[in-house]
């Protein structure tokens, strides 16, 4: 047998084929050895990309028109007609690389619902995951789509479906709708229509989009969200269609960038045009840009708001003190400077505002573990992050075995 026959042989194969349960191998591991079964934990953003049931769908596109043209594309060419896909997206496998990233094509077995609820299942048991958000990488770049009608006939139907197909065939998976803003009455119909239903945590805006998140068209949704008292978050996602990532000629330049820069562009807008003043019940999150930015951000807007006061008038506290009222999910985390972030934690108040996310399955996705191994954080810090935060931001309930098992940490620290 040629030697090359036989290095590849020692090596283990992963394909689109190969199954959740194999490939997250290591995981479940590395949650045992941690006893991560003990932690109540929380996903506050995984993905899916259940291209089977785009037909079902499509069936709750309002528009008459929209959906016959829709049912023909995805018909003649599988094609999920009126969704703006991001070149950045495109990048994300490394050519098949990843294969994970591309697709999963393993068998689901004979189950009684989605095949992609059956993934989840078995993500969530190798990860030891008590509760996961769910939300489509499809419509991530929705927000660039230039036809307006087009992003609220599709996010409305997307958000039927996942609530009353998806999210009810198993209680553990949690939905964040999303909110169309180039169509601020189909917004406000929106929350209206789902908040409080099965499943629903909250409400979420893909942030790659040019839209002024202070204009005044959207006060009327953001009092909304306020009433409910559900949290809005803002999903970062990757665009190579925005002109200063357009002077970008690597995939790593954009990734690196264009997820902190949606963020850090609506975050800006937010606190200096008072919006936590105006709507200071209005539970926020900023979700996918990771944390290494935060404490920039904090810097950078309190030296320039401590000179320039007069052109923030609605703001009664620095931004920074805004930002730490906030929420951030933790991946991607920059764990390769441990003593960064640490710093960056403190910055954040990490023990109350940080939530843990996974982003599986995505290339660059982190284990819950990438938290349970911090060794700066205490017993408390690292489950209230794993899950007793987001058990907060979102109003679940915990289970009192968990509550037993946190109280007993905190003795012990104590």
């Amino acid at each position: 047998m040629p030697a090359e026959q036989r290095v590849k042989r020692l090596r283990p194969e992963y394909d689109t084929h190969t199954p959740t349960q194999e490939l997250l191998a290591h995981a479940r591991q590395q949650a045992d050895a941690l006893n991560l079964d003990d932690y109540f934990v929380v996903d506050v953003d995984s993905h899916r990309e259940p291209t089977a049931c785009w037909s079902e769908v499509i069936e709750h596109i309002e528009n008459p028109v929209m959906r016959a043209n829709a049912r023909h594309d995805f018909d003649v060419r599988r094609d999920i007609l009126y969704v703006h896909g991001s070149r950045g997206h495109t990048f994300q496998a490394m050519h098949g690389r990843i294969t994970h990233q591309d697709a999963q094509n393993e068998p689901a077995g004979e189950s009684d619902v989605y095949r992609d609820v059956e993934l989840c299942r078995r993500a969530m048991h190798a990860m030891s995951i008590d509760a996961q958000v769910i939300f489509p990488t499809a419509l991530l770049g929705m927000g660039m789509n230039r036809l307006a009608e087009a992003e609220a006939q599709i996010a409305y139907a997307y958000n039927r479906w996942m609530v009353e197909r998806f999210c009810s065939q198993d209680q553990r998976l949690l939905f964040l709708p999303y909110l169309p803003l180039q169509d601020p009455d189909m917004c406000v119909r929106i929350v209206r229509e789902f908040a409080g239903r099965p499943g629903v945590v909250g409400f979420l805006v893909t942030s790659v989009r040019y839209a002024p998140v202070h204009d005044n068209q959207y006060m009327r949704l953001y009092a909304e969200l306020e009433d409910t008292g559900c949290p809005l978050a803002f999903h970062a996602g990757p665009t190579w269609d925005d002109d200063w990532m357009k002077t970008m000629n690597r995939f790593i330049s954009v990734h690196a960038l264009s997820f902190v820069h949606c963020n850090l562009v609506h975050l800006t807008n937010w606190i200096i045009n008072g919006l936590p003043e105006r709507f200071p019940g209005l539970k926020v999150m900023w979700v996918e840009s990771g944390l290494a930015w935060v404490p920039f951000m904090m810097q950078r807007l309190d030296h320039e708001y401590l000179k320039r006061t007069s052109e923030a008038p609605l703001l009664t506290r620095l931004p920074s003190e805004y930002m730490r009222d906030m929420y951030y999910s933790s991946q991607p985390l920059e764990v390769d400077h441990p003593r960064l972030l640490q710093s960056t934690m403190e910055a954040v108040d990490a023990k109350t505002q940080l939530v843990y996310s996974s982003d599986w399955p995505h290339w660059d996705f982190d284990l819950p573990s990438s938290i349970a191994r911090l060794p700066f954080l205490s017993e408390e810090a690292k489950r209230n992050i794993l899950g007793l935060n987001a058990a907060r931001l979102f109003n679940l309930e915990v289970p009192e075995r968990f509550t037993k098992a946190a109280a007993s940490s905190a003795t012990r620290d104590a």
